[in-house]
C-alpha cells in the first residue's frame, strides 16, 4: 500500500490508470444524516490507494475539532481546509460567511486547475450555491470541464438540477428517522 506522508503531498507522481479508470463528479445530497460520512469514506478508499486527497469544508469551522479531521492528520497526507464560521443559522456575519466560501472557492479553482489532488472532497459545498454565494454555472462549469484525473465529490442538502446534471453519480441521503426528532442532541463520534 502506498501512503503519503506530508513531505511528499504534492510531488507524489499520479497513479498509473487502469483503461476502465475516468475521473468522477458525485454528489451526495439530501436531508438525511450521512452526506459527509459517505464521502469521508471515499476519502479514505482514495487514500489507501495513495491518491493525492484534499478536502475543503465550506461550512464548517477551524474552532471546530472534527472527527474526521483529526483522523486525517493522524494518516497524514490529505490537505485539509476549513473555511467556514459555523451553521449560517448561528453565523454572527452572513457576509463574512459569504466572503470565506468565495476565498476557499477560489483556492479549490486554482488547484482543481493544476491537477493538486486525484480525490477532491468539496464538503457542504451545496450551501454555498444555495445561498447566492458563489454562482451555480461556475463552480458546474469548473467542475464539470476540470483536467486531467481528478475525482470530485461534493456535499449539501439541495444541490442543484445543473450540478445533478453534470455528475456521473448522484446519491440521495433521505432522512427516516432522526435522534434528534426524539431531542437527543448531536453526539461526538456520530455527527462530528
Amino acid at each position: 500500500m502506498t501512503m503519503h506522508t506530508p513531505a511528499d503531498l504534492g510531488s507524489a507522481e499520479p497513479k498509473r490508470r487502469k483503461p476502465r479508470d475516468k475521473p468522477l463528479l458525485i454528489v451526495i445530497t439530501g436531508h438525511g444524516k450521512g452526506k459527509s460520512t459517505s464521502a469521508f469514506g471515499m476519502l479514505l478508499r482514495s487514500w489507501a490507494r495513495g491518491y493525492r486527497c484534499g478536502v475543503f469544508q465550506f461550512v464548517k469551522s477551524g474552532k471546530w475539532k472534527v472527527g474526521e479531521a483529526k483522523a486525517a492528520q493522524a494518516l497524514g497526507g490529505i490537505d485539509w481546509e476549513k473555511m467556514g464560521d459555523g451553521w449560517t443559522w448561528i453565523s454572527r456575519d452572513l457576509e463574512e460567511s459569504a466572503e470565506k466560501a468565495r476565498e476557499g472557492w477560489a483556492e479549490v479553482k486554482r488547484r482543481i486547475e493544476a491537477e493538486r489532488y486525484e480525490f477532491l472532497l468539496l464538503d457542504e459545498l451545496t450551501y454555498a450555491i444555495k445561498y447566492g454565494w458563489i454562482p451555480e454555472e461556475e463552480i458546474v462549469s469548473t467542475l464539470r470541464d476540470r483536467p486531467g484525473f481528478q475525482h470530485v465529490v461534493v456535499t449539501g442538502r439541495d444541490a442543484p438540477q445543473s450540478l445533478i446534471d453534470a455528475a456521473d453519480l448522484v446519491s440521495e441521503v433521505v432522512k427516516i428517522k432522526h435522534p434528534m426528532d426524539a431531542g437527543i442532541r448531536a453526539q461526538q463520534g456520530i455527527e462530528w
